[in-house]
């Protein structure tokens, strides 16, 4: 472009400042050129926005070309790295691989633990994806944001075909009326051809069907792919070429297949709130699908709750900020209307679920329906000697607060008081979800005591009922009679037993287990197939219960004495079980210090020093040497302690512990228990 004079090429480069600073790399930037300048269709867009405050000159993009679309799939199956690939294809600069995991415990595990969204731009059309996490326990995370769109693409692992989880997800999309579109992905694997493909597009049918597809739903187009490599193809193919290795077939599969979103813009702005974010200097931060209407910046707005067959108000102020997600950045926009996927500032008493709206609009929008949860666990103040050693978040106000808020922006988390002091009821969909509350408070300098979960239990006609999981378990030939033996003392049932077809050698077991069998059964699990099986649960129903578990846990070695942990107090106690510390540890009375090697609790003393005299003999004093103590990990003492032990959590500790320190109050609880 030739700009003629010194005025004209100073305006221009005071514009591109502007531009470069409030956008992202997408679909409309010069990607072929490698440059961070906006082409002329982005220019007299963004200039057009900018130069038209009025009602009637403002630019808002039309409901007719977005597209909402939803990545679900069971965990492990490619959504990340996908996305990855889709934003780098649209033009965006990531600077490092996953880059849609933004949490740290998120990088650090592997694993997606709260859905997020982004924007990209595709072929004149708005595209607003949603990353979703795969693993059972945070379901709620998918609940709450299949609402937000219209489509959903479904990732299955070739290899591995759909499993637990994906069925969850699929459930909730296909109820609320989504078209999928199913990526086979992973095709790029040597034990990977089109008769597998075949088979595992069969079987996403068959369980389309036993879900309740529609006939329209049932038509999904079909595409192979391989995330890893960055590309898609609507052929079976294992490597493409050159021209064809782009996730271009995708992208295009989705503005063709999608269906773009209902609204109106001419109607009151409505917006339910399914993601929320807190800001120091904005406060929080609501984001969701404009339903209808159009939302500018400086509008009066108000919060809506549906209270019974009534909607109230609890919360008014007008727009502060109202931003957008572009790639892995976010965009301040003057404006945004119906279909769009938008986040507004302004409010500061609403969470997910509420309604925003203008002033005019007295109802609220439907809230979002979730599933009960599972488990509960109670979180208290750390009562043991060696309370406030390292943390700063101590009280048991502190700690309500806390959690309180996390059951504001997490609505799969239900918080609630008990008889206790200082004492809070937390449940959830699983042991994961609560552990990574837990890591997150440990982190942020919480002190507390955790007791073990407990699973809640559902009363119909007198008739206790339990929750029942399906558990799909892939372990080597040679381990499955011990996998078999161990989930029959846990109540389960197995439903099938068949030979992997894509692994030679490995079995695939399937079972009906009740939740609390399974709690705590992952570390055991891993143990007892060397690290090599594969275990994916979900929810399926609730039933009758079965009974009480047999034999899941030893007893466990218990400190009598306080004092610092000896080394020649552990040379005599390795013969009496698995130790879970080492010498220079301080220990109290009540502590865990081991698993005992029978059945029974033992009570030891881990801080014994040896006996000194004035005889000296050569050679007298021997070397002690201590097998290494097993790390008990947070998940791990989750599920292994009792009913009467606690976790003590700290930022530099994780202890098991009694919940009653005093070996005599223990002696007398037991009697109790016995008589009753």
């Amino acid at each position: 472009m030739n700009l003629p004079g010194p005025a004209a090429r100073s305006a221009w480069s005071a514009a591109c400042k502007i531009l470069s600073r409030s956008f992202k790399p997408r679909g409309g930037w010069d990607s072929q050129a490698n440059s961070c300048w906006p082409t002329k269709d982005v220019l007299r867009r963004r200039f057009s926005v900018a130069a038209a405050p009025s009602e009637q000159g403002e630019v808002v993009v039309d409901p007719a070309s977005i597209r909402n679309v939803a990545v679900i799939a069971h965990v492990d199956h490619g959504k990340t790295t996908l996305m990855d690939r889709l934003l780098r294809q649209c033009g965006a600069a990531l600077s490092q691989e996953r880059a849609m995991d933004s949490i740290s415990l998120e990088r650090e595990r592997g694993i997606t633990i709260a859905s997020k969204y982004t924007s990209m731009s595709w072929g004149g059309y708005e595209l607003n994806v949603v990353d979703t996490p795969g693993h059972a326990d945070f379901g709620g995370e998918v609940e709450r944001v299949v609402g937000m769109v219209e489509g959903a693409v479904l990732v299955v692992d070739a290899g591995e075909g759909p499993l637990a989880q994906t069925k969850f997800v699929v459930a909730k999309a296909l109820k609320l009326g989504l078209r999928p579109i199913l990526l086979l992905n992973k095709v790029d694997r040597p034990t990977v051809n089109l008769e597998r493909c075949g088979e595992v597009e069969s079987m996403v049918f068959d369980l389309f069907a036993n879900l309740g597809a529609s006939d329209e739903q049932l038509d999904f187009p079909v595409l192979y792919a391989s995330a890893k490599e960055g590309w898609a193809s609507q052929m079976f193919v294992k490597d493409p070429s050159g021209e064809e290795r782009s996730m271009a077939p995708l992208l295009d599969t989705i503005v063709k297949h999608v269906p773009p979103p209902n609204g109106d813009l001419q109607s009151p702005f409505q917006m339910r709130v399914s993601m929320m974010e807190r800001d120091y200097y904005l406060g929080r931060i609501l984001t969701g699908r404009i339903a209808s209407g159009i939302v500018r910046v400086g509008d009066k707005i108000h919060g809506l709750r549906s209270s019974g067959s009534a909607s109230e108000i609890i919360d008014v102020g007008k727009v502060v900020k109202l931003m957008k997600k572009r790639g892995t950045g976010t965009s301040i926009v003057d404006s945004a209307g119906a279909g769009d996927i938008v986040s507004v500032a302004g409010l500061n008493n609403l969470s997910i679920g509420h309604t925003v709206s203008s002033v005019e609009v007295t109802t609220a929008l439907p809230a979002t329906l979730m599933d009960p949860p599972t488990i509960s666990m109670t979180f208290s103040v750390n009562d043991s000697p060696l309370a406030g050693h390292d943390g700063n978040q101590l009280t048991g106000p502190k700690i309500g607060e806390r959690l309180m808020a996390e059951a504001e922006s997490n609505l799969s988390i239900n918080v609630a008081p008990t008889a206790g002091q200082d004492a809070y009821d937390v449940q959830g969909r699983g042991e994961l979800q609560l552990g990574i509350l837990i890591e997150n408070m440990r982190r942020e300098g919480f002190e507390l005591s955790v007791s073990p979960p407990a699973v809640m239990y559902k009363y119909e006609n007198g008739t206790r009922l339990e929750p029942i999981e399906e558990v799909i378990i892939e372990v080597n030939d040679e381990d499955s009679g011990t996998i078999i033996e161990g989930m029959s003392h846990r109540r389960s049932e197995l439903l099938e037993m068949t030979p992997c077809t894509e692994s030679v050698g490995r079995t695939r077991l399937i079972f009906t287990c009740p939740s609390r069998g399974l709690v705590g059964y992952r570390s055991v699990f891993n143990t007892e197939t060397h690290g090599s099986g594969l275990m994916h649960r979900s929810f399926l129903t609730y039933e009758k219960h079965r009974g009480p578990l047999g034999n899941v846990r030893k007893g466990v070695l218990v400190s009598m004495a306080s004092g610092i942990i000896t080394s020649h107090a552990l040379m005599n106690l390795e013969s009496r079980g698995v130790l879970f510390v080492h010498p220079g540890l301080e220990a109290y009375s009540g502590m865990i210090v081991g698993e005992h090697s029978r059945d029974s609790d033992l009570e030891v003393n881990p801080v014994r020093t040896k006996e000194l005299t004035n005889v000296r003999a050569a050679s007298k004093d021997e070397n002690v040497r201590l097998s290494p103590p097993r790390q008990v990990s947070l998940e791990e003492a989750i599920g292994y302690v009792a009913v009467d032990e606690l976790i003590e959590v700290t930022p530099k500790a994780i202890r098991l512990r009694k919940k009653f320190l005093d070996a005599t109050k223990r002696k007398a609880m037991r009697r109790t228990n016995k008589d009753a």
